[in-house]
Parts: structure tokens; C-alpha cells; sequence
């Protein structure tokens, strides 16, 4: 939690390496608090406001609970592989702090989708907003783990360095890494159906083929990588969410089985 938002849920403790890399266990259930969250704000800020400033409202919380972490690592991404031509030069491009055209077009272009998305959500009629609402922060965070297992790790010191460390022995990473699986599996099965089953699976293609294409162009993955990633499939979520929520698609487990 701490990791991940603003919330100091364990400021006074000492952590380790091996503790930040088994973290990892929890990115999915990090991701439902913080729907939780937006849930909150959605059914506070709906009784006052109008959908679009519901939805700036929710994009807003989205960023300031995440210190704009990966919304950052989105911008030092678009600007080190379209303003670079080697791996090299594009780890130098992204390691500088300031802020390039191509990284302020990449954080406009997330944020205007994620707001249009969010705006469609919103405005339907049918039920299914509030699971999509849950589910993609829960999944975003569950496509960093699979990144975190798939591709390696090309700095010596980073962001993302204690996740990659050989001492902390390859048994726990299994774990942990299969406990997150579990979890937003779990999740997308309970809060989208059969329908959830397929926005997991397909987050997960999309994320793998992210990895692939950022491993290519960097010689291997970096923190940065990990929160684009985080950044993209938030988007392509809610997406395909309200696509599939306004045919009437997207429902909980429970009320699929009374159909029954």
C-alpha cells in the first residue's frame, strides 16, 4: 500500500529488499481498495454532479492516490523510445527528470482516454459500472506482476530493483507471484462473470505484448515500464468494460448464477 499510493499504511517499518519484491502478492488487493475507493467517490460525486465531473473527479483521485507514479514512468517511457535510437540513448532520455514533448503528448492522451472512458461508464444505464469501477484498478496492478515474472530487468538500480535481486530465492517470488494471480482472478470471476474471465485474460495478452515491445526497444524492462503498463491497461479496461457493460455483459457472479 505504501509502495504503490499516498497511504503510509507502514511508514515505521523496516523494510527489506525481499520484502518489496514479495509485495507483490498484494497488487491485486491494492488495486480493489483503491476501486473501493473510486467507488466511493463515484456515488458521493453522481448525487451532485454530472457525469463528466464525476469522471474528472475519478481520474483526479486516480492520480493523486497514486503520487502519479505510474502515470510518470508512462511519460519517461513515450519520451525514451520515440525520442531515442538505441537502447541506450533511450535509458539515458528516460532517466532525465525533466519532461519531453513526447512524454507530455503520451500523459495528455492517457488521461483524455481514461476521462472519455470513464465518461461512457458513467453514463450508462445499465448496472455493471460499479464492477468495472473495482475491477481495473485490480488487473492493471496484476499486468506489473506478470511483467515483474516475464521480462528482465535492465538497470542495476532502480525503482523496480528490489524485485529482481537473486537472493531473495525464486520460491518466494512463485508464490507471491501466484497468490496475486489467484487474487485478481478470483476477482474478475466474482465481479464480471465469465465476462470478467475474458477482460483478465485479455489484459494480461496486452500487457505481455507491451513487455515484449518495451523489452525490445530497452534491452530489457525498468520501473518506468511497469507503470506505463499500469497506465495502459487502467484505459484499455474500462474500455472494454463499458463496451461489454452496456450489452448487458459485465455482471457479478452472483447475479449471473440467478439467472439460473
Amino acid at each position: 500500500m505504501t509502495f504503490l499510493t499516498i497511504i503510509p499504511a507502514s511508514r515505521n517499518l523496516d523494510r527489506s529488499p525481499k520484502d518489496i519484491s514479495n509485495s507483490r502478492a498484494f497488487y491485486p488487493a491494492v488495486g480493489l481498495l483503491l476501486g473501493l475507493l473510486l467507488l466511493g467517490v463515484e456515488e458521493g460525486s453522481s448525487r451532485l454532479f454530472s457525469e463528466q465531473l464525476t469522471a474528472a473527479f475519478l481520474v483526479a483521485v486516480m492520480v493523486i492516490a497514486t503520487r502519479a507514479l505510474h502515470l510518470d514512468g508512462l511519460m519517461d517511457v513515450c519520451d525514451g523510445v520515440f525520442g531515442g535510437f538505441t537502447p541506450e540513448r533511450r535509458l539515458e532520455i528516460m532517466r532525465d527528470s525533466r519532461v519531453g514533448a513526447f512524454g507530455v503528448a503520451g500523459g495528455v492522451t492517457i488521461l483524455l482516454l481514461k476521462y472519455g472512458a470513464l465518461v461512457a461508464l458513467l453514463a450508462l444505464p445499465e448496472p455493471g459500472k460499479e464492477w468495472a469501477l473495482l475491477l481495473f484498478p485490480a488487473l492493471s496492478r496484476w499486468t506489473m506482476v506478470v511483467l515483474l515474472g516475464a521480462f528482465p530487468y535492465v538497470r542495476t538500480q532502480g525503482l523496480g530493483s528490489p524485485f529482481h535481486q537473486g537472493e531473495h530465492g525464486e520460491g518466494g517470488i512463485r508464490i507471491a507471484t501466484t497468490v496475486a494471480g489467484i487474487s485478481a482472478l478470483a476477482a474478475s470471476f466474482l465481479l464480471g462473470g465469465f465476462t470478467g474471465l475474458g477482460i483478465f485474460f485479455g489484459a494480461v495478452a496486452l500487457a505481455w505484448c507491451m513487455g515484449w515491445a518495451m523489452a525490445k526497444a530497452l534491452g530489457g524492462l525498468t520501473g518506468d515500464t511497469y507503470g506505463t503498463t499500469n497506465e495502459v491497461i487502467e484505459t484499455a479496461v474500462i474500455i472494454a468494460a463499458t463496451a461489454l457493460a452496456a450489452q448487458e455483459w459485465l455482471e457479478p457472479l452472483p447475479e449471473l448464477l440467478d439467472r439460473f
